[in-house]
């Protein structure tokens, strides 16, 4: 910036010396002008000035503000790598936040994991549908699939929250599988929502010209192989349905599906446990609910 100003005085020079030169051509020259051009023969001595200390002065202040602000950028930048170091301190690696999510996880399941384990609920069978297969974990070395255990328990409680907008009196559950006997009769008992176990009786929800003719809104499906005639009969009335699926299980017609091993009378006991005791706790019924123990024990 000096540079410019030094170098546009300098023009100013210029012009001034090549004034004068004309003045002197000319032999009337107004006094008023002749003194301004006589003060403005000082002007080198100016520029020599503005070269000399002036100049080593703007530049040395220039060199200054220079390095007020390289000293401002480092203390920046020590600031900035303290800051780094200080959350790298607190932020935990990445397998930390694994370990911690899947203690979150654990703490938020309806049960806790070792429980679904111990009841075998996980273990698919070696055939895996294409509905079932996004929620296969992996296949074991003898061939059977097994289920994610945190979608199992997701899959719970997504059934809870919905077989809880329903009515007792306008639920059925069709269990024909021998293993689920006992566990769907307690269900019953607790819930008041009427059980079919060894034999559904065809056509009670589609034919009302029947004696025991029933009129439902949801009927829960323990297996869609064996309680395929209740399935037909509720889509034919265009009713809801809460389907367990094992790995082998078709989910179609269901609106909401329970994921897991439908084939074991302890993995069923679990499922039947909470769905009772969810609804139970939903409909806000006051009742004396058996501990897992009793629900996954043998008769």
């Amino acid at each position: 910036m000096v540079e410019s100003i030094i170098e546009e005085i300098k023009e100013n020079i210029e012009e001034i010396a090549k004034v004068k030169k004309k003045a002197k051509v000319v032999k009337t020259v107004p006094e008023e002008i002749v003194k301004i051009l006589d003060e403005e023969e000082n002007m080198d001595e100016i520029v020599e000035e503005l070269t000399g200390e002036k100049l080593e002065k703007a530049a040395e202040e220039e060199s200054k503000e220079s390095s007020s602000i390289e000293s401002k950028k480092k203390a920046l930048l020590e600031k900035a790598a303290k800051l780094k170091k200080k959350m790298a301190e607190n932020i935990p690696s990445v397998e930390e936040l694994k370990e911690q999510v899947k203690a979150k996880k654990k703490s938020e399941m309806l049960i806790p994991l070792e429980e679904y384990v111990k009841a075998g609920i996980y273990l698919g069978t070696k055939v895996v549908t294409p509905d079932m297969k996004p929620f296969v974990y992996r296949r074991r070395a003898d061939g059977l699939a097994i289920f994610n255990t945190d979608l199992i328990d997701e899959k719970l409680k997504e059934a809870i929250e919905f077989l809880s907008k329903f009515e007792a009196k306008d639920i059925i559950l069709v269990c024909k599988r021998q293993a689920g006997w006992k566990v769907a009769r307690m269900f019953s008992e607790l819930t008041g929502i009427k059980v079919f176990t060894k034999k559904y009786p065809a056509g009670i929800l589609t034919n009302t010209q029947l004696e025991d003719f029933f009129e439902n809104e949801l009927t829960i499906i323990a297996d869609a192989w064996l309680d395929k005639n209740a399935l037909k009969d509720t889509l034919d009335v265009h009713k809801k349905v809460l389907m367990i699926c094992d790995t082998n299980n078709f989910s179609k017609g269901a609106d909401q599906i329970i994921i897991g091993n439908n084939k074991s009378g302890k993995s069923l006991g679990v499922m039947f446990y909470l769905l009772a005791r969810g609804y139970c706790k939903a409909k806000e019924m006051n009742k004396d609910i058996p501990d897992l123990d009793w629900w996954v024990g043998e008769d």
